[in-house]
């Protein structure tokens, strides 16, 4: 790892932000290990209880032994059904403070990044890797910096991959996301027989590797 590695943050910081949604029933939690490349650099960890989420990443990345960045980013979101109705989050990267919220008001969704506000549709959704129904979307919210992105998936069909050491089936789709005609996300997704999300990789423009691993 070395300073080339720098550009790499920011698009680092957006994979995590984009993790903070589940659709079901019961109260649930999930823990992961983080790494860039060879290097653990944190955990993700996600608690869903009664349509409410709350998402706690924690990372520390060095280069050449020293703390060349540092992560702490957080969200509460409430849902009702597949739709967001209030979002609460708080990211710092390094000394760069944001704060994004959002809240449904009739047939809108208003979003409040540091002062700076938009208007979405009525039925918004983040990231949500837990829900299949994020497959068939076309439009996502990144809810660390309020960027409504165009995405689109792409069926990649069954492999094997290793979930918490063992050989487990899955489903591979390819979600890539594009924000004012910019290229923003590509990530890979695997999905157990069951339909639940088990792991996610992502490769930079510059060639890292961003990996998730549940544990």
């Amino acid at each position: 790892m070395n300073a080339r590695m720098i550009p790499v943050i920011r698009y680092f910081a957006t994979i995590v932000a984009v993790l903070n949604f589940i659709s079901v029933a019961e109260a649930k939690e999930w823990f992961f290990e983080v790494w860039l490349d060879k290097q653990k650099i944190g955990t993700h960890s996600f608690t869903f209880n009664q349509n409410q989420l709350q998402s706690r990443a924690n990372f520390k990345v060095k280069v050449l032994f020293i703390n060349a960045y540092r992560y702490q980013h957080q969200a509460n979101e409430t849902w009702q059904g597949t739709c967001l109705s209030e979002l609460r989050a708080h990211t710092e990267e390094n000394k760069e403070i944001t704060d994004v919220a959002g809240v449904q008001q009739g047939n809108q969704f208003l979003v409040d990044k540091n002062g700076k506000k938009q208007t979405l549709p009525a039925c918004v959704m983040t990231f949500a890797y837990w829900n299949p129904d994020i497959l068939k979307q076309q439009r996502l919210l990144n809810p660390q910096n309020g960027e409504y992105l165009d995405v689109s998936v792409m069926d990649e069909g069954k492999q094997v991959i290793m979930v918490k050491g063992q050989p487990v089936n899955v489903h591979q789709y390819r979600l890539t996301g594009r924000y004012q005609g910019k290229d923003k996300l590509n990530i890979t997704l695997w999905y157990d027989d069951q339909q639940e999300w088990v792991a996610l990789e992502s490769v930079t423009p510059e060639g890292y590797k961003i990996i998730y691993k549940l544990i």
